[in-house]
């Protein structure tokens, strides 16, 4: 039951970052888990039934706001579902001790990404909606291509996805981020059904999705108030450097690492972190008052 109670905690604080940042609940809730050491494809199997659900109540949500462009949608959530079921059956096949040091890689690539893009380069880039449709030869690979890291890494469908999408400039950032949110949904169900196929549903704790689904759920509504009281520069360099500071012990120690080596990167790490979140909190400071 304590335990439980974990996962449903972890479940609520990646929801709470994913709802204020519109990304990271895959690397929050994954590297999460891992610390509490769990096997790394029974993680993504759980975080990845969980999003079933939140990433379900998520779409509704921005479906009610008018938020997503179900072109993208359409042309992204097929490819996306076929990536996220092989990239669960590719994890599913590997041993614990060689997928716990590729999971750590890809997590701290995406805990790298938001901790810069939320301190050092200024938060989430904004783009005005453009004339042209983006093309399907665009859309689709993007799709299967963040599909796959997502289910194999354990997170990456919105690191990944919106970045693209708004560095077009053809979106809207409000219909970039519910059209990647909606689209997840597909890739959640097919990360799932690989998982199934990959572990079977004997090696997956179906109570572990319930409790995280559940701490999601939670969260949700708080998510919604959060953005409007936190900062997101703010919260993005303080969970980037969490993926980062997690990850980075379990990638030394998996290399080999010495006890006294691993102490000293962490705490390299950490003044790294301290150092991005002082730059995110000057930069919050400097911004002009809302009118």
């Amino acid at each position: 039951m304590r335990k439980l109670a974990l996962i449903a905690v972890i479940g609520l604080a990646a929801q709470l970052v994913d709802g204020a940042l519109g990304m990271a609940y895959g690397a929050t809730s994954t590297s999460l888990l891992l610390s509490a050491g769990l096997a790394p494809a029974v993680v993504s199997a759980t975080v990845h039934l969980a999003e079933i659900g939140t990433t379900a109540a998520s779409g509704a949500a921005h479906w009610r706001f008018r938020n997503v462009d179900w072109r993208t949608v359409t042309i992204m959530a097929v490819p996306g579902a076929i990536g996220g079921f092989l990239g669960a059956v590719v994890l599913s096949s590997l041993s614990a001790e060689s997928a716990e040091p590729v999971m750590a890689g890809v997590l701290i690539v995406l805990g790298l990404y938001v901790l810069l893009r939320f301190s050092v380069l200024g938060g989430p880039p904004t783009r005005r909606e453009g004339s042209r449709p983006l093309p399907r030869l665009f859309l689709a690979p993007l799709g299967a291509f963040a599909g796959f890291m997502d289910a194999a890494g354990g997170g990456g469908w919105g690191p990944i996805s919106t970045p693209a999408l708004l560095s077009t400039g053809r979106m809207e950032p409000r219909k970039v981020i519910g059209s990647v949110d909606t689209s997840e949904f597909a890739v959640a169900v097919g990360a799932s059904a690989g998982f199934l196929v990959g572990l079977g549903s004997e090696r997956i704790d179906f109570a572990f999705a319930g409790a995280l689904l559940a701490g999601g759920l939670i969260a949700a509504p708080i998510a919604a108030y959060l953005v409007k009281i936190l900062p997101p520069r703010l919260l993005g360099a303080a969970v980037g450097g969490l993926i980062v500071l997690t990850n980075g012990r379990t990638l030394s120690e998996a290399a080999g690492a010495s006890g006294e080596q691993v102490a000293t990167l962490t705490v390299i790490v950490a003044v790294l972190w301290a150092a991005s979140v002082a730059i995110a909190v000057a930069a919050v400071r400097r911004e002009p008052e809302p009118a």
